[in-house]
């Protein structure tokens, strides 16, 4: 279909946008392979609020607008469902979780799910967090040199074990470690493929991502069998879905509750450890900050851990984690696909097409955010963000599929970077660079080195 039949312009629209130069067949594939962040801010610097991408035989929208991203997102998002293309090829571990469900298959889950998620569940969770945050910290030296972002994913793996499964994993962490990463990687490499390849194929990354997903099945079926069995106490997010009852009155299957534990796993585990990892990288660069967000946290807590009720007393801590989820954020493009033919400002984007919104390109804008590539956490203070566009920031998406894990993320990097500062000065190695991956997140190829001092 040809950008003309996509999108074209009904009396009183605008000329279909227009994108960067392309080639035949391939389209814009090569850009995206070569430079994929980059080829996105170019094509919003050149193209403005709304550019065509050519993938192939396909072809899609960028929209970086605030106003128009609200229309996507919010005002119309009935119009719109999560882009399958790529969603498809996660079958075999997302099954028919939150991630991938649709229209009142959705909205049944996200109701059963976010019971575990409010308030009083949030304050349970946050000192098993900052426990396991000091037996990782206790274990650090004075002069030490690391990657941390390696060091922040195994802890994630272990804080999400604790409050997903209300599972100790310490014994199985080596296998959880290798079946994560093999299904990150995977998912990276499918993330850029233009073609879906069925898991059967005997792919080495085929073979690892199965080897992976049959590692966490037999873990949260075990966990299931533990829990029905009293040997483990109910808790956490599996138990809150084990309490959930059907319109019969049934309650969730197995395999249900597997789908659910998996996706909140995937989804939230990498993404929270990305952002304190980003946290530390930039904090790491910017010490004088570092040292006032210590002081900050020190004059809270005295000699006592961090709690969930001092987060509201750490705004340096909080504008730092904001601000690194500004300039590095994790989950950086959110995906949709037109169910029907749809207006979004004075464009009529046709049923079928593919629809991209990007928080590391509005995120870098300018009309929303002075020297916006700079690390600045003051510019949260006061009032600064009710007075931003609604959707200048929006590093957990937005509109009814916004992120349910929001407030937990928050939690847990606020606990780890403040745990880590009081303790820590934490210097970044900056003689050891590391590269940007776009996958279905931004991860660091080649580690975030750092040297720790410790504050006396």
């Amino acid at each position: 279909m040809s950008s003309a039949e996509m999108l074209t312009q009904p009396q009183g629209l605008r000329l279909s946008p227009t994108g960067l130069p392309s080639v035949p067949v391939l389209g814009h594939l090569l850009d995206i392979r070569k430079d994929m962040l980059g080829f996105f801010e170019r094509c919003a610097r050149e193209h403005g609020d709304v550019s065509l991408i050519k993938l192939a035989t396909a072809e899609a929208v960028l929209i970086n607008n605030s106003d128009l991203i609200e229309e996507v997102l919010v005002e119309k998002a009935d119009k719109f469902v999560k882009n399958h293309f790529f969603w498809r090829q996660l079958d075999a571990i997302m099954g028919g979780g939150l991630f991938t469900s649709e229209d009142g298959e959705w909205r049944k889950q996200r109701k059963h799910s976010s019971p575990a998620f409010r308030t009083q569940e949030l304050e349970a969770y946050a000192p098993h967090m900052v426990q396991l945050v000091d037996q990782l910290v206790g274990s650090w030296k004075d002069g030490q040199e690391f990657d941390m972002h390696r060091e922040i994913l195994a802890l994630g793996l272990k804080i999400s074990a604790k409050t997903l499964l209300n599972a100790d994993v310490e014994q199985d962490i080596e296998d959880l470690e290798k079946a994560a990463y093999w299904l990150i990687d995977e998912i990276a490499a499918r993330f850029s493929r233009p073609f879906v390849i069925p898991d059967a194929v005997p792919l080495p990354g085929h073979i690892r991502y199965l080897k992976g997903v049959a590692y966490l099945d037999r873990l949260v079926y075990r966990v299931i069998d533990e829990f029905r069995s009293g040997k483990i106490e109910p808790a956490g997010f599996l138990a809150s879905l084990m309490a959930v009852r059907d319109e019969d009155g049934k309650p969730l299957s197995d395999k249900q509750l597997r789908d659910q534990v998996l996706t909140m796993l995937l989804a939230g585990y990498e993404t929270t450890a990305l952002s304190m990892s980003f946290g530390f990288d930039l904090l790491g660069q910017n010490r004088d900050y570092q040292d006032r967000m210590a002081a900050e946290v020190r004059a809270v807590t005295g000699d006592r851990p961090v709690t969930y009720e001092d987060l509201p007393k750490l705004p340096l801590t909080e504008w730092a984690v904001i601000e690194t989820m500004r300039v590095l954020p994790p989950a950086w493009a959110v995906g949709r696909e037109a169910r029907e033919d749809v207006e979004i400002g004075d464009y009529l984007i046709r049923k079928g097409t593919g629809v991209i919104i990007s928080s590391w390109v509005t995120h870098r804008d300018p009309r929303y955010f002075d020297d916006p590539t700079s690390f600045r956490p003051e510019r949260w203070a006061g009032d600064f963000r009710r007075k931003l566009p609604r959707f200048a920031y929006y590093p957990f998406g937005g509109g009814p599929r916004i992120c349910i894990g929001n407030r937990f993320a928050m939690m847990e990097a606020m606990l780890f970077l403040a745990t880590i500062a009081k303790r820590f000065d934490v210097e970044r190695l900056t003689e050891r660079p590391y590269k940007l991956l776009p996958s279905i997140t931004i991860r660091p190829t080649g580690g975030i080195w750092v040297r720790l001092h410790e504050r006396k």
